[in-house]
């Protein structure tokens, strides 16, 4: 058990040392007790949504008529940090159905493409309700239950439809839009 102990100490106090500079001066336990349980709800969240899209997914490829309308979301995001972007974009790719094409940080926008556009609120309601914890956990200048911007910088609107730059097969969807399918 000694030997165990001095072990950890020759390992972890090198270890220590090194990554200090990663930390800041001091520990926010306030902001830590904060943020803890809005991790955990996300966690808790993001593993119900991959339940349950993992059964959809089975469910469509087993089914003789395999029923998929694909489509490319475009889905303006309230969180401005790198991180928080990044968690929500993979969080949507570890998804079945669903996959993070690009991020366009002039507009503040991911495209997500969905093996489903039939069901809107399928594809959103999930992503908002991640974004709604993200804000919180990653300190974020918004607050969950705030709308989404919808001005871009440029003057124009965040949620218009866009040329999809693929082969053309799936349609561009607005998030206050129908579906707008290219010919």
């Amino acid at each position: 058990l000694a030997e165990e102990f001095v072990i950890g100490l020759l390992v972890g106090l090198p270890v220590a040392f090194a990554v200090r500079r990663f930390y800041g001066p001091s520990f926010a336990t306030a902001r830590t007790l904060r943020v803890v349980p809005y991790a955990l709800l996300y966690l808790a969240a993001f593993l119900w949504e991959l339940l349950t899209a993992n059964v959809d997914v089975a469910r469509r490829v087993i089914s003789p008529s395999m029923p998929i309308d694909p489509a490319v979301v475009e889905v303006p995001l309230r969180v401005r940090s790198d991180a928080a972007i990044s968690t929500i974009a993979n969080s949507i790719t570890l998804t079945p159905g669903t996959l993070t094409m690009d991020y366009d940080a002039a507009t503040n926008t991911l495209y997500v493409h969905s093996i489903d556009s039939s069901d809107r609120d399928g594809i959103f309601e999930p992503i908002r309700r991640w974004e709604d914890y993200a804000l919180v956990i990653f300190d974020e200048e918004l607050k969950p239950g705030d709308p989404v911007p919808q001005a871009r910088p440029d003057g124009g609107s965040a949620a218009g439809s866009r040329s999809d730059p693929s082969d053309g097969d799936s349609p561009v969807v607005g998030a206050d839009e129908e579906v707008v399918r290219r010919d």
